[in-house]
Order: C-alpha cells, then sequence, then structure tokens
C-alpha cells in the first residue's frame, strides 16, 4: 500500500512538472509519508520510476493474455491481441513526455517485455498458420516483427477509429494468398 501510493505519487508529479522538477522531499509530502519512510521503500526517483514502468508493463502483458485466453478460436485471438497490443500502442503517448520515455525505454526491463509481446503474437500466428487462417509463405518470425512494426506506428495515430483500421489492415496482410 505504501510502496503503491509512493509509485502512483511519484507518476503523478512527473507527469504534471516533469522529470527533473520533481524531488524525493516533493514525494514524500504529496504520499503523506515521511523521507525516511520513502527511502526505506526507494533509493531515489529513478528507481520509483523504474517500478511505475515495471508494473505498467507487467499490466500490458496480462491485459494482452488476458484478450487471448478469452478468444474462441486463433484468428479471434490473433485480431484481439494485435487490437490491444494497438490500443495500448496509441495510449502510451499520452503518459509521458520525450525525456521520460528516453530514460524508461532504455531499460532492460522494455527488452525483456518486447520479448514477451513477440513470442506471443509469434505463438498466436503459428497457430494460425497450422489452422490455415494465416499465410505461410513468411515465417512466424518475420509476420510477428511486421505485426509490431505495424502497430507500433499506432502511437501516432489521431483516433480509435485510425487504430482500428491499422489493426484491420495488418490482419488483411496477414491473409493466405488467395
Amino acid at each position: 500500500m505504501v510502496r503503491d501510493a509512493i509509485v502512483t505519487t511519484t507518476a503523478r508529479l512527473v507527469a504534471e512538472q516533469g522529470l527533473r522538477s520533481v524531488t524525493m522531499s516533493q514525494i514524500a509530502e504529496e504520499s503523506g509519508i515521511g523521507r525516511a519512510t520513502l527511502y526505506k521503500y526507494f533509493p531515489d526517483i529513478e528507481s520509483i520510476l523504474r517500478a511505475w514502468h515495471e508494473d505498467q508493463i507487467a499490466g500490458h502483458l496480462e491485459r494482452l493474455n488476458h484478450v487471448r485466453d478469452q478468444a474462441r478460436d486463433p484468428a479471434e485471438a490473433l485480431e484481439a491481441v494485435l487490437e490491444a497490443y494497438a490500443s495500448l500502442s496509441h495510449a502510451s503517448r499520452r503518459h509521458h513526455d520525450a525525456e521520460l520515455a528516453a530514460y524508461l525505454h532504455g531499460d532492460s526491463q522494455v527488452e525483456r517485455a518486447e520479448r514477451q509481446v513477440r513470442t506471443v503474437i509469434r505463438d498466436l500466428l503459428v497457430e494460425g498458420v497450422a489452422t490455415g487462417v494465416v499465410r505461410d509463405d513468411a515465417s512466424p518470425d518475420e509476420l510477428a516483427a511486421f505485426c509490431l512494426h505495424a502497430l507500433g506506428s499506432a502511437v501516432d495515430l489521431s483516433s480509435r477509429d485510425s487504430v482500428r483500421r491499422i489493426v484491420g489492415v495488418t490482419m488483411d496482410g496477414l491473409q493466405p494468398p488467395a
């Protein structure tokens, strides 16, 4: 509970004021805890932000796995996961400024999460190939890279409708040749 209050407060303060403007004293005061308690949990702002980012990544992976597991068949699972991934990419543009993004995305957490997402998508593509709903003239690894690159562009799209369209275009690109 204290950890979550610290992490949430820090994320809010950084979003409001910028990475360089927030102090540990301010975090303690805004969280309603003493500085000594704050330092028991985290040695510095960077470690708090890494914890926040790790929580965000875990939540995103959980969401992708949940939508995959709710689907009735491989095609539905693939589309649901791609839609969720594109939606998360689109929403992420509002979450932090360029300085914070550069700081957080240079972390090994991101590389590990990207591998996990790629694996989820690749496994769905393998199932799709086996059931005939995904093309087999490119490897599942190549198709997963295609999906991630195409849907990563959702960060720059202006609306949810745009995100849905780019998911549709991506799904069309995965169809077996006629």
